[in-house]
């Protein structure tokens, strides 16, 4: 019984054919049986997003790994409350924000050109905790349900609006959740791939899209093949035709054969 899981970003066709590199981030770190994953998707009128989402993930992780270093090990192996997870993630962000600053004095620009987004999830076979700021979306499977949408993506008052991290909101704004279930699936992504994977109507998810990356996770795979088919999909013309956007997916498996 384990975790597997696997993260890859690719460049929308609206920014190649303007020459801009990908602005989203994302990855994961497994602890044992515990499981953190990151995305974030740089704001796109932000001049240096695509170094923020990347350093926000990279924070987020290494905060993790320090909690789970400290003699405190076993401090995520029961579920949390929804009142611990606000505090857990509330002081990730703090530290994010901080790291941001930093960057942002070093190089002498706004913290604001580093903006982006942030969704992340801690998770064990039992239960997973998750925040969002900003849009993108969360969906899990749980043993004894369906594909479920932790969150609504925020999209603030007006078109392409939303909240991002470097915002003086971003923690007034940050969605909390906790499912104490027994999880099997999990799914990370920027906003890229929202229109393809959510029914917008009712904000479900679309299950065709989630069920072959699902199987294709339960596949013995080596590392070559697993990232063709990754960037295959994400780089398709069909997927292309749907959405121009940055498109990261990060999907997590916990296999209990």
């Amino acid at each position: 019984m384990k975790w597997k899981a696997v993260a890859r970003s690719a460049i929308g066709t609206s920014h190649q054919n303007q020459g801009i590199g990908c602005q989203d981030y994302g990855d994961s770190r497994i602890f044992k049986d515990v499981i953190v994953g990151a995305v974030a998707d740089g704001a796109g009128s932000a001049k240096h997003s695509d170094t923020g989402s990347q350093l926000a993930v990279e924070t987020v992780l290494k905060c993790f790994a320090d909690i789970n270093e400290s003699p405190q090990t076993q401090a995520f192996s029961q579920p949390l409350s929804e009142e611990e997870a606000q505090k857990v993630f509330a002081k990730i962000v703090t530290q994010v924000i901080a790291e941001l600053q930093k960057q942002a004095d070093e190089e002498d620009y706004s913290i604001n050109d580093l903006a982006c987004t942030l969704l992340v999830f801690l998770a064990t076979p039992d239960y997973v905790a998750a925040m969002q700021i900003g849009d993108g979306f969360i969906v899990i499977r749980s043993q004894e349900s369906e594909y479920q949408l932790l969150f609504q993506p925020d999209k603030g008052e007006f078109a392409n609006e939303t909240t991002f991290i470097t915002s003086t909101n971003a923690l007034k704004e940050m969605q909390v959740k906790v499912i104490s279930e027994k999880q099997e699936f999990i799914c990370a992504s920027t906003d890229g791939l929202e229109k393809v994977a959510i029914r917008l109507s009712d904000w479900q998810p679309f299950s065709p899209f989630f069920k072959p990356l699902e199987e294709y996770l339960h596949e013995p795979v080596n590392p070559e093949d697993e990232d063709k088919y990754l960037m295959e999909f994400l780089n398709s013309e069909r997927l292309n035709s749907r959405t121009d956007d940055d498109k990261t997916l990060l999907l997590c498996l916990f296999d209990r054969e």
